[in-house]
């Protein structure tokens, strides 16, 4: 007893309680790194909107992780190296040279436990709310390694500069539309996000890296008036059309002068017949340039996203789309590029609108060749490429590289395509399954 008494004396406990304290101090740092890196910036912005601090906070210093990272590393360090001789030093002095051993046994186990294992699972379970709590703290921490963490970061830079590594600050800014996009297939294949609601938000990202010529309606497809047809040929074809715009040329389909709303037409036809102050001639002075619009025409390389800018900042939901020589190539509507968000919107008009995929007797899938290979996709769950063709006939001929006859079977990207159906040089109907 007397033996023990001079070693447990003051400095004995001064030294214990640094150590514990010590500890805490690194459970601190290893718990608010995992924090604050491991928080959702968007979350943290909703809590920062809705007037919290310490989130504002948190958005603030998580702005240069790489300043975060150093200052909380170099204070993390500091403290358990302090720690680990502190401990050194006191169980030298208990147990002599055995006392190293020991220290080193019983630190690993202390710091490993308390000081990285129980922080950081809390820390990853409460992300948000331990960054918005520790945000203060560790930014004065930042504020006060400031000097010593740029000096470090220049070495650093130095040093992977040498090995041809760049680093980029701005990474994560640009990364932003990958994460959100890497999380929406992460939640659709756990289950908790559904398929139509990953394509909706995915549609809605794509908008500004997609161009018009890519879901455009194809000029061989549009239909027009002939501005010079009979006027009873004009009614007729305006009332067998399921749209209610259409195009109007003159002479040539590339001369395009103007645009007719079905109403307006109809109008215009029923004040002539039987309104209130008939024409002597009926139908017959009926001119289509009275009532048509004058023609919007857009280059084929506008990108989706600035083209619905357009059309809501000009009221209206149709254009023409013409190539780098004016040549008219198709045309596109606002309804077009919301499809590319929603889906296919369909109509009572869109009578072969759901027949554009239809399985086979045999299990097989039959294919409409103008059908895109993005709604193919998004519709099968597929991964086409689409990079060299719009649609899943463009697709084969690209890979073929010829007009391919039908009955001819080709197999590539892990898919086997037959062709069933071929109108002129177009492939209209195919046979596909997964290899």
């Amino acid at each position: 007893m007397d033996a023990a008494t001079p070693i447990l004396d003051a400095a004995f406990w001064i030294t214990s309680i640094s150590i514990l304290g010590l500890l805490v101090l690194s459970g601190f740092f290893s718990g608010s790194e995992t924090a604050l890196t491991a928080a959702s910036r968007g979350k943290l912005r909703a809590q920062a909107d809705k007037g919290s601090r310490g989130a504002n906070q948190a958005l603030e210093i998580t702005e240069d992780n790489e300043r975060l990272i150093g200052s909380v590393l170099l204070g993390n360090n500091l403290v358990n190296i302090l720690a680990t001789s502190l401990a050194t030093a006191l169980f030298t002095r208990l147990w002599g040279e055995s006392g190293v051993a020991l220290a080193t046994i019983v630190m690993t186990v202390l710091v490993l436990v308390f000081a990285e294992v129980l922080p950081k699972t809390y820390a990853i379970t409460n992300a948000e709310t331990a960054a918005a709590f520790v945000a203060r703290p560790i930014g004065l921490i930042i504020r006060a390694f400031s000097p010593i963490v740029s000096a470090v970061r220049l070495f650093v830079r130095g040093v992977l500069r040498v090995f041809g590594v760049q680093t980029d600050p701005d990474s994560q800014i640009l990364a932003v539309r990958e994460e959100i996009a890497g999380a929406l297939h992460l939640g659709h294949s756990e289950g908790v996000v559904e398929k139509e609601d990953r394509d909706r938000i995915l549609g809605a990202l794509d908008l500004s890296e997609r161009f018009v010529e890519e879901i455009m309606l194809h000029r061989s497809q549009i239909q027009m008036l002939d501005a010079d047809a009979d006027p009873q040929d004009i009614l007729r074809q305006c009332l067998e059309s399921p749209h209610t715009r259409l195009p109007v040329y003159r002479g040539d389909y590339e001369n395009i002068v103007g645009l007719v709303h079905a109403k307006d037409l109809l109008r215009a036809m029923h004040r002539l017949m039987s309104g209130d102050d008939p024409a002597p001639g009926g139908l017959e002075s009926f001119n289509i340039a009275d009532v048509a619009m004058e023609p919007y025409f857009i280059p084929e390389t506008t990108t989706l996203d600035d083209q619905m800018r357009e059309f809501l900042k000009r009221r209206t939901h149709f254009a023409l789309v013409v190539d780098e020589y004016g040549s008219l190539q198709g045309l596109i509507t606002l309804e077009d590029i919301l499809e590319e968000i929603v889906g296919e919107i369909t109509d009572e008009f869109d009578i072969d609108a759901e027949h554009q995929i239809r399985k086979s007797d045999d299990g097989q899938f039959l294919v409409d060749g103008a059908m895109t290979i993005r709604d193919l996709n998004r519709a099968m769950d597929w991964s086409l490429p689409d990079e060299e063709a719009n649609t899943v006939a463009g697709l084969v001929i690209h890979e073929a590289q010829t007009i391919p006859a039908v009955g001819q079977v080709f197999s590539f990207h892990g898919f086997r395509f037959e062709v069933m159906a071929r109108k002129e040089n177009r492939i209209t109907r195919l046979k596909m399954r997964p290899l």
